[in-house]
């Protein structure tokens, strides 16, 4: 494959880091001092052991330890940290640390910067997921005052379709939507109003229970879901988003956890292959985001062994009817930016079931390599294999034109 034909990237995982004011300019007035807004402040003390983050907020104004920019909201302080927008740093020089705008680079809350950075990297459009609200809008989920969540839901998405994806972006950002995940009609109603506008992705929890909400076993989340296989909207889910990654004891360093990312991923998705979805809803189609590939095969293999063995006890055998392997090849999308081991195996995944991606501005993130990681990964593949993999497929899922942009409400 020439180094020349690699195709223009369509990354579905990148993340945005919310300007300062995105709520503040958005909320009605009696809600500013409650809703999200910056505060800068010291660091008292942060931990992120066995998968949880735990930051403790000094007294604002004070020089009593490092400063950074935090996120309040209600009782919740979350500082923005460097492994929130680690790109253009020394992957040795990235700590758990906190920091301000001022220390990030400009790329991840700023579309001219981002555009800029996406030439750099070969990316010709990009699917971002939010920070503060964490990956599905759990943060908002948490809040006390479900009145003024909802507000924030709503604010965040006009900002992500007006703004964010706005002229500015030229077509090349494409939006990614929240819902209020504690009400599925509510949700519903937000696909559906987003939908109008031209978005065809929203963000959901992998494994909705670590929230306290239903699983997909239940019928709850069926007007929810209904909403998107109706409007094609394909729903999103990032590793973290049920806010607990996967570790093995409490001590365990953040380094086990990052090794086992992909494992819940591998979780839902054996929920969602056997929950009877997918039949109920034929329209219905899903996506791991940051979860890699390269462990599908065999949950694939293993899921319809028990299916065709063990579905008459299992709980199934009245609402899945055919074998995973089959509902996967229709309604499920693995999503990877690093994958050597998955791409060999293609075979075994299905060429329309795998998206590319680029994880800016993460620690992970192959920035501003990922042209060159992709060249060196994908390099036995057929030239129209490649294409389908780093664009082809994104631009069907997610119903962009023809040549990779979002067309908006057009």
């Amino acid at each position: 494959m020439e180094t020349t034909q690699f195709p223009l990237i369509i990354s579905v995982d990148d993340h945005t880091v919310e300007p300062a004011t995105v709520w503040q300019d958005r909320l009605p007035k009696k809600y500013l001092d409650a809703g999200p807004r910056i505060v800068r402040a010291p660091l008292k003390e942060m931990t992120f052991l066995g998968g949880r983050f735990k930051p403790v907020m000094g007294e604002p104004g004070s020089t009593d330890g490092p400063v950074g920019d935090w996120w309040v909201y209600e009782d919740l302080h979350r500082p923005l940290t460097r492994l929130d927008t680690a790109v253009g740093y020394d992957r040795d020089e990235i700590r758990l640390e906190v920091i301000t705008y001022q220390q990030m680079r400009a790329g991840s809350y700023d579309v001219p910067a981002r555009l800029a950075d996406m030439d750099v990297n070969h990316v010709q459009s990009a699917l971002c997921f939010p920070t503060f609200p964490r990956f599905c809008g759990q943060t908002f989920t948490e809040a006390r005052d479900r009145e003024l969540a909802l507000l924030c839901v709503r604010a965040y998405n006009d900002w992500m379709v007006e703004e964010w994806c706005g002229p500015k972006a030229r077509g090349r950002l494409v939006p990614l939507t929240l819902i209020p995940l504690w009400d599925a009609r509510l949700a519903a109603e937000e696909v559906r109003r987003n939908a109008a506008r031209g978005v065809r992705a929203v963000a959901f929890s992998e494994i909705p229970p670590h929230l306290g909400l239903p699983s997909v076993h239940t019928d709850d989340w069926d007007p929810f879901l209904a909403a998107c296989a109706e409007t094609g909207t394909v729903v999103a889910m990032h590793i973290g988003s049920s806010s607990r990654m996967p570790s093995t004891s409490a001590d365990a360093p953040p380094a086990v956890g990052s090794t086992i990312t992909f494992a819940n991923c591998c979780f839902s998705m054996v929920d969602w292959l056997m929950s009877g979805k997918f039949e109920r809803f034929p329209g219905l189609r899903v996506m791991y985001a940051e979860g890699q590939i390269g462990w599908i095969p065999y949950i694939l293999e293993r899921a319809d062994v028990v299916w065709e063995e063990n579905r008459a006890w299992g709980g199934v055998a009245d609402k899945v009817r055919r074998p995973p392997s089959e509902l996967f090849a229709e309604h499920v999308y693995g999503c990877f930016f690093d994958d050597a081991f998955g791409l060999r195996n293609l075979d075994s995944i299905g060429v329309g079931n795998v998206l590319y991606e680029t994880d800016y501005p993460h620690s992970d993130s192959t920035w501003p390599k990922s042209r060159e990681v992709g060249e060196a990964q994908m390099g036995h593949l057929p030239a129209d294999v490649v294409e389908r993999i780093v664009r082809g497929n994104a631009i069907e899922l997610l119903g962009l034109s023809e040549d990779g942009l979002w067309k908006g409400s057009a």
